[in-house]
């Protein structure tokens, strides 16, 4: 088969496209060239993290890489069959790094549905930092969503890691799909709960006090119930989170704020809550994180999808570019970026 050329530089022009085109490169067996990875990026090329997903979707997929070292702007890849079983991939086995173990499961989680024998899957690095979807975002909003198209799976989040230590652990199992459904996720329902976390890792407990207690302050006026969490984290490192589930009798949706030295806990709480009013106080059903997240498993789904989102971002037009680069599919964007819109999704 030939290879698809693929632009690293396109729209967003981070990890992202990366990391989307080795996950359809394994799952349609199509080799793939990769130029311009990260062009714009202060350092530019395969970062530590980057790496790491390379190396997961060729061991999962026993890939032919050529160009798979630290700052390489371009990569080959070639895939074989998706294999199911045991693996484990550390972000810090290439060099010391916080680097966001989220994002490499989302490298394999989709391939290894498509595998013949369920998967268990050990990932090492940071699981709450920034510029990433955090280990809770996971197993309580994208996995829950990525089942109603037939994604089965799950992550277990054993050690938390913080930037700029890392050391974080979690387990992910991944079921074999035969079946992917459309969605139709026009509308969220009613408000039904607000639940969350507070947490810290290694810093005083009045911090994971302040920060619920700032939760409870801003948000009651929605008059749902909310349930926060204080959690002490197991870690190398220190850290704090807030991070606030929303459910609707429709869709669920996350939002998080990171704690950093000298940043009261008040406004840790403050980032979270924050964001979690705007999309309350918009429209669209789903949070714009998840909506570029759910492009890959809508995509494998024969039929029409839809749904609103409350915000169009550039991360969601470049997976939907990439996407129809090795598809015959179509969507639809209705709505400029940053905005609220919906997408369609077509069989062409």
């Amino acid at each position: 088969m030939d290879i698809l050329e693929i632009d690293g530089n396109y729209g967003e022009g981070g990890g992202q496209i990366l990391r989307s085109s080795l996950s359809l490169s394994a799952i349609f067996n199509r080799p793939i060239r990769i130029s311009g990875i990260r062009a714009g990026r202060k350092k530019p090329g395969l970062a530590p993290q980057h790496l790491t997903c390379v190396n997961a979707v060729a061991a999962i997929t026993n890939a032919e890489v050529i160009d798979g070292q630290l700052g390489s702007e371009t990569l080959t890849f070639s895939p074989q069959e998706i294999s199911g079983g045991n693996y484990t991939f550390d972000v810090a086995e290439i060099r010391p790094s916080a680097g966001a173990l989220s994002l490499v499961f989302q490298s394999v989680a989709l391939p290894l549905s498509f595998a013949k024998a369920p998967s268990t899957v050990t990932l090492r690095g940071g699981t709450h930092v920034p510029w990433s979807p955090n280990v809770h975002y996971i197993r309580a909003v994208f996995i829950p969503m990525a089942a109603r198209l037939g994604f089965e799976g799950s992550i277990q989040l054993n050690r938390w890691g913080w930037y700029p230590k890392g050391g974080g652990e979690a387990i992910a199992k991944v079921q074999p799909t035969t079946d992917w459904c459309d969605v139709q996720l026009g509308h969220r329902g009613k408000l039904q709960a607000i639940h969350g976390i507070s947490a810290a890792s290694n810093l005083p407990e009045h911090i994971i006090n302040r920060q619920q207690h700032q939760i409870q302050k801003r948000l009651v006026r929605f008059g749902s119930p909310i349930k926060i969490e204080p959690v002490k984290g197991e870690s190398i490192g220190q850290g704090t989170l807030v991070f606030l589930k929303v459910e609707f009798e429709n869709i669920q949706a996350g939002f998080s704020a990171l704690g950093t030295r000298g940043k009261p806990a008040e406004r840790v709480a403050d980032e979270a809550c924050q964001a979690l009013v705007d999309f309350l106080e918009s429209d669209g059903a789903i949070d714009p994180h998840l909506a570029d997240q759910l492009i890959l498993p809508i995509a494998l789904a024969k039929g029409e999808s839809r749904f609103t989102t409350s915000q169009i971002t550039r991360h969601l037009t470049t997976n939907i570019w990439l996407v129809q680069q090795f598809l015959p599919v179509r969507f639809e964007v209705n709505g400029a970026e940053n905005e609220p819109g919906e997408i369609v999704k077509v069989d062409c």
